[in-house]
């Protein structure tokens, strides 16, 4: 869960630098070393980067309470995983052509929602 508090906290610098692909990027990441911290914690294997699947194994440990929102996040982060950081990711452009200020913002906000709802299941 260090891990993923110390990435988190490095976000806020890229976005005020203009570097939102890379503000998504690390979203994405904290989410994931939360994620994996609690699965692998409890012994349940956590391979590869795929968030919603991450999710869909921590939810039937710790029923989720927001209407949907942890899955959007956990889909949106995922989606990002790649794109933010690849030039190839897109057919045109790189991605900090394609990565705005407010996906930024909201990549960051799922993050912290997932962190906290991660640190709030742990202590089921």
């Amino acid at each position: 869960m260090e891990q993923a508090e110390y990435t988190f906290s490095l976000i806020d610098a890229d976005i005020e630098a203009g570097g939102y692909s890379w503000a998504a990027f690390k979203a994405q990441q904290a989410a994931e070393f939360a994620m994996k911290s609690l699965l692998r914690g409890l012994g349940i294997p956590s391979f590869g980067h795929n968030l919603v699947k991450f999710y869909q194994e921590l939810k039937r440990l710790c029923e989720p309470t927001d209407g949907g929102r942890l899955e959007y996040c956990s889909s949106l982060l995922d989606g990002l995983y790649s794109s933010s950081r690849y030039p190839d990711a897109y057919t045109e452009g790189f991605p900090a052509q394609h990565v705005t200020k407010s996906m930024a913002g909201e990549c960051k906000a799922c993050s912290k929602e997932i962190i906290e709802w991660v640190k709030g299941c742990s202590k089921c």
